[in-house]
């Protein structure tokens, strides 16, 4: 799926990439990043996000990416079609602190601002 179908709202220092509006986050984890192209880093991680849970019935990626101070605070998760698997927040959060992603993410999203 391209990115041509995801929906890409900006509002200020804020991203959100959502599949389908309104952007809604049933269940959610966040963590915090250096700044870097801000909508670049959230599709990556919708990516990998979706690769982790697509087997998760019902289950539509959410990225927020904000700018707070001197760092961005993601909050990755989405809308979920059925009642909450107690283990996916933490499928979401294991994901995000993840020391590879985390680094393929931001070495794409420099790359990108420079």
């Amino acid at each position: 799926m391209t990115q041509k179908n995801w929906h890409t709202q900006r509002n200020g220092t804020c991203v959100t990439i959502s599949r389908a509006l309104p952007a809604r986050f049933d269940v959610s984890a966040s963590a915090r990043f250096p700044v870097v192209a801000r909508a670049r880093l959230g599709h990556q991680i919708r990516q990998d996000m979706w690769r982790s849970l697509q087997n998760l019935r019902g289950f539509s990626p959410v990225v927020r990416v904000e700018r707070v101070e001197d760092e961005l605070l993601v909050t990755a998760g989405g809308r979920l079609g059925y009642p909450i698997a107690r283990h996916v927040p933490e499928i979401i959060a294991d994901l995000l602190n993840d020391t590879a992603h985390r680094a393929r993410w931001i070495k794409c999203a420099r790359e990108v601002a420079a």
